[in-house]
């Protein structure tokens, strides 16, 4: 079981690193039209789409990847007290 919890921890780990390259080509212009960015939208956005949906834009400004951060960070702790659980 410590071998799954350990998996799906560095697959958050990593996720987590595409979610932070994808939030931040959006500040150069054309970066995601790019194949990269293509590719990051393909896997980012299906997971941002649900916290764009209930928590507004202030302005310009998205948060909503800050919260979809929050819950990997729960998650990625949640998995930590499921390996001492099970250890």
């Amino acid at each position: 079981m410590g071998f799954i919890i350990s998996i799906l921890s560095t697959l958050i780990y990593y996720y987590s690193w595409a979610l932070i390259i994808y939030i931040l080509m959006s500040w150069f212009p054309n970066a995601r039209s790019s194949s990269i960015g293509q590719f990051l939208g393909r896997i980012c956005e299906p997971y941002l789409e649900p916290f764009r949906r209930f928590i507004p834009s202030i302005g310009m400004i998205d948060i909503s990847p800050i919260v979809a951060f929050m819950v990997l960070n729960f998650a990625t702790a949640g998995l930590g007290q499921l390996a001492r659980w099970f250890a």
